[in-house]
């Protein structure tokens, strides 16, 4: 003879304020450790070993006023100081990104072709077979504050003829301000331009 047992309404319901009572309790566990808890110690932990990089990285002057990020680049137009790369978004931070244009793209094609006549005004004695791709394409980000030490070295002349700073002097502020490889494997050389003009206006003022 077989028996079966049924659990009552009674307790059916005693079990499933159980069950919601042990959900909102793991659950306030869990927004304390992980909203407020785990926050307060990351910060905690970068202010206090990476203090310069958890702010933003900022960089100031030589009287000390922020002038932007070396994370961040900026739109340089001055020819007497170094241009960057094309930004489509104007290097504005808060919604980074550029337009995946492929290769064959109108808009594309004259946006480099713009690029390239700008350069040729500005630069009459390089050649633009000489050009490197960095100063006519867009970063993935359009934020990018690094070019190549090539990008730099062939805006010399330019800056020099405006400037009358000797070239040999201007090569050898790009090299003081190139970074190398990260861990000596990862990456490119690359120059910070934000840093670089900075160096530059202290050698012009």
């Amino acid at each position: 003879m077989q028996t079966s047992s049924t659990s009552t309404p009674h307790a059916e319901a005693g079990n499933a304020r159980v069950s919601v009572g042990i959900a909102l309790r793991a659950s306030l566990v869990f927004i304390v450790l992980c909203g407020v808890l785990y926050p307060l110690v990351t910060t905690g932990a970068a202010q206090l070993l990476m203090p310069k990089q958890a702010g933003g990285s900022l960089i100031t002057d030589e009287s000390g006023k922020v002038v932007g990020s070396e994370l961040i680049g900026q739109n340089f137009t001055d020819p007497q100081f170094f241009h960057g790369r094309v930004s489509s978004i104007e290097y504005n931070a808060a919604g980074s990104g550029s337009n995946n244009y492929a290769p064959s793209n109108p808009e594309m094609i004259d946006r480099t072709k713009a690029s390239i006549e700008a350069w040729k005004e500005n630069n009459p004695d390089v050649p633009v077979s000489e050009l490197p791709m960095d100063l006519v394409t867009n970063s993935g980000s359009g934020l990018d504050p690094h070019i190549s030490p090539q990008a730099a070295d062939i805006q010399i002349p330019r800056i020099s003829k405006l400037t009358e700073i000797p070239e040999a002097e201007l090569q050898q502020l790009v090299e003081k301000h190139t970074e190398g490889r990260d861990l000596g494997v990862f990456g490119e050389p690359r120059v910070n331009v934000l840093k670089l003009n900075l160096a530059l206006r202290e050698l012009l003022s």
